[in-house]
């Protein structure tokens, strides 16, 4: 299979977007979440937000990549 200029542009299109899509929702996810994530995760050490978290993460990434695949 040969890729052609115009395919893969098209394909570094398309992970920006998802890319900008993905990090907009993570921040209304966090936002609409009681308290900071990354504070936490990182400072409190809270495994099971950092689950929770994950979760949502995959859970955005595959609506997305849905989305954007068709």
């Amino acid at each position: 299979m040969v890729t052609t200029l115009p395919v893969l542009l098209n394909t570094l299109l398309y992970a920006g977007i998802g890319m900008i899509v993905f990090a907009v929702g993570f921040w209304v996810l966090d936002k609409l979440t009681p308290g900071h994530l990354w504070n936490e995760i990182h400072d409190q050490r809270n495994i099971g937000v950092a689950i929770v978290t994950a979760a949502m993460a995959l859970g955005l990434a595959l609506i997305i990549a849905a989305a954007i695949h068709g």
